[in-house]
């Protein structure tokens, strides 16, 4: 008996584009951001830690193609004929020179075994001129350009010095769309402000938008960073969820999600060292199969309770 319709899992969305086995490999490509720079900002997001996403092969003294390379070798050992996409991952990687940008891609593209792009990113950060080689790319390969949203709300955007607007996300969106190239999202569930009614809103928010994928995260404390600083000084301005509580959010998220949209993540893990909280001791796999649990026993499935959006 088939399995019943729960919500558009990642893994599922990459069978229907390749008849073989492929993994993401991180890269840091040596961008900055325009929020560290000066250029928009200083000091970054309140939350951003890069450290916390980074394998060990990704280091900018090593080149593109280096850095694929030992990605590829650390993947083949359990899947030997695994084929991979060259994720763009640190900072923001669609900053810089024209030239650049289409050096490092096409390196990317050119290493063997490399089936396609993502490249991670912000959404005041996509030139015309850049969409312009990234819809002539998107006919030859395959193509998802991610864009950190965050959060819906401008008051929490300023809040954690995000450097744009929600508007400029919308427009970012509707924009790559339009050029026929998929687009994926990247939203902080438990953000300092945001209620919980705020935070379900936030489903409708993006199911109005033209989203291929969505990552969602929890907060997540992380040594170093401005936040940490924040939650010491002023702990009763954020609300750090237990694994339970977290749970019922995210199945109430998905219910009121579009049902198309493909949901890559329900959490994030970052390194014990760096994590401040919630520490909840469960890896990815096994935070997904609580969630599936409870949408079974609370009869929710992905866009049950949507409301009707005009794209």
């Amino acid at each position: 008996m088939d399995k019943p319709f729960l919500y558009n899992d990642f893994g599922s969305f990459l069978k229907r584009h390749f008849p073989f086995k492929v993994q993401k490999i991180s890269l840091n490509a040596g961008f900055t951001c325009p929020n560290r720079d000066g250029s928009k900002g200083l000091g970054g997001c309140t939350f951003c830690n890069n450290q916390t996403f980074n394998p060990d092969y990704c280091r900018t003294e090593k080149s593109i193609t280096q850095q694929l390379e030992e990605g590829k070798a650390f993947f083949a050992q359990k899947y030997p004929d695994m084929k991979y996409l060259a994720y763009f991952q640190a900072y923001t990687n669609t900053y810089g020179e024209l030239e650049e940008l289409i050096r490092k891609y096409e390196e990317a593209l050119a290493t063997p075994g490399v089936v396609g792009l993502v490249i991670g990113t912000r959404p005041d950060c996509m030139p015309d001129e850049l969409l312009d080689y990234l819809t002539e790319l998107n006919r030859r390969t395959f193509l998802l350009v991610e864009y950190g949203i965050e959060s819906t709300y401008d008051r929490t955007l300023e809040r954690i010095n995000r450097g744009h607007t929600f508007e400029q996300t919308r427009q970012a969106v509707i924009r790559t769309a339009e050029r026929g190239i998929m687009v994926g999202g990247h939203l902080i569930l438990g953000l300092p402000g945001e209620s919980e009614e705020d935070i379900l809103h936030e489903a409708d928010l993006l199911s109005a938008l033209p989203l291929t994928t969505l990552k969602l995260h929890q907060l997540q404390l992380i040594r170093g960073t401005k936040m940490a600083h924040q939650y010491a000084e002023h702990p009763e301005w954020f609300h750090i969820y237990d694994v339970d509580e977290y749970i019922r959010l995210v199945v109430a998220f998905v219910g009121r999600l579009r049902r198309d949209i493909v949901l890559e993540r329900f959490v994030s893990q970052s390194p014990k060292s760096l994590l401040i909280a919630p520490d909840w001791g469960l890896k990815n796999h096994e935070f997904t199969q609580k969630v599936y649990k409870y949408m079974i026993e609370s009869d929710t499935w992905q866009g049950k309770n949507a409301v009707n959006t005009n794209l």
